[in-house]
């Protein structure tokens, strides 16, 4: 019997699950049948031709209406949507997929945290990197003990749309709306890459920057405050002895979207780079230099789902995978991770840096 599945968003996240949901059955048999029900939106026209464009059976543009009707509940709207329509599937008792970060702030997601304890069914975060093969391939190298004691990690997420002043002004921009800019939009996907790679952050030292004040509101003559931050940088300790530092930066001229990780450890090294996302950069021990790893031999995570070795896997693969790992924790009553659980922990660290940077002095992480 399929899994009914409601979806709240149905622009860039929207497409991109969707685009997953239609690529299980072919690629990954054992996936749980899944039925595109409910596509929900505010704008009756947009939500109609997007229903159709993305495979979807009927619309709402009332999400309590779709919580009643569907068996998974994919909330994948901006972040101020992300408490109360997910806090209310969790306690009608419906899985739920929510995007990240959890939340704009922690209070919110310490409470849909709760929610998700409560209800007893599988709440996952959308940390989607977690699913690239050759990260797989990197936690198993850290847990295996080939770097030995970790030294050092490093995380940088760069991207360079808001580099043009006349940029147009969007919700992403907004405190209220998104929470923080870059910190919490991109640096969530680092902080929660080197917390499953490495261990929990213990504490940070953090600053924010916005570097353009106000933008040009779209289609119109006026402008609108910018009340997030364009970059952030940050300090951090790691509960197992080992120092990090992480940025991220819509600024960043010349980087479309370049998420890179590096740890050092007193056995081995490893580099990662989203922008060759395929390729993990590995000193073994006793060698004099890097060797590039080709992530896509079928015995590599996910990779026997896909194509013969060396044919390269990309960007929207990581959702297949995700979406596969969830449904399936849905279907077999399950757990899911990354959860809720790991969404707060990500929010702790996010918050711990905004406190940091109005005080100026280092915070510990709760």
């Amino acid at each position: 019997m399929a899994l009914d599945v409601g979806v709240l968003g149905y622009r860039f996240m929207g497409k991109a699950h969707a685009n997953a949901m239609a690529r299980l059955p072919m690629f990954f048999p054992d996936a749980p049948e899944v039925h595109r029900d409910i596509l929900v939106g505010r704008d009756e026209e947009a939500l109609s031709e997007a229903a159709d464009r993305l495979g979807f059976a009927r619309t709402t543009t009332d999400w309590e209406e779709a919580i009643e009707e569907v068996d998974v509940f994919y909330n994948l709207g901006p972040n101020f949507v992300h408490a109360e329509p997910s806090i209310a599937a969790l306690e009608a008792g419906v899985p739920v997929f929510c995007e990240k970060p959890l939340a704009p702030t922690l209070s919110e997601a310490e409470e849909m945290t709760e929610a998700s304890r409560e209800a007893d069914v599988p709440a996952g975060c959308a940390f989607n990197y977690r699913f690239v093969p050759a990260i797989r391939y990197a936690r198993n190298l850290i847990e295996s003990g080939e770097l030995g004691e970790i030294h050092h990690v490093r995380g940088r997420y760069l991207q360079d749309w808001l580099v043009d002043p006349e940029a147009p002004w969007a919700w992403r921009l907004d405190e209220e709306m998104a929470g923080s800019g870059a910190l919490g939009d991109l640096g969530a996907h680092t902080i929660d890459l080197t917390r499953y790679l490495v261990g929990e952050i213990s504490a940070v030292s953090g600053h924010l920057k916005t570097f353009v004040d106000e933008r040009p509101v779209e289609d119109g003559e006026e402008t609108r405050e910018v009340t997030v931050d364009d970059a952030y940088t940050a300090q951090a300790e790691f509960e197992n002895g080992a120092v990090g530092s992480f940025e991220a930066s819509r600024f960043a001229n010349g980087h479309k979207n370049d998420h890179t990780i590096e740890i050092e450890g007193s056995k081995g090294s490893l580099k990662f780079s989203l922008e060759r996302l395929n390729e993990l950069e590995y000193l073994e021990e006793g060698s004099r230099g890097f060797e590039t790893i080709l992530v896509t031999d079928a015995d590599d995570p996910y990779v026997d789902h896909w194509w013969p070795p060396g044919h390269v896997l990309g960007w929207e693969h990581t959702f297949v995978h995700e979406n596969y790992e969830f449904l399936s924790a849905v279907e077999e009553g399950g757990e899911f991770e990354p959860s809720f659980e790991d969404g707060l922990s990500a929010q702790h660290v996010i918050d711990a840096i905004q406190t940091s940077d109005e005080r100026g002095e280092w915070i510990d992480v709760e």
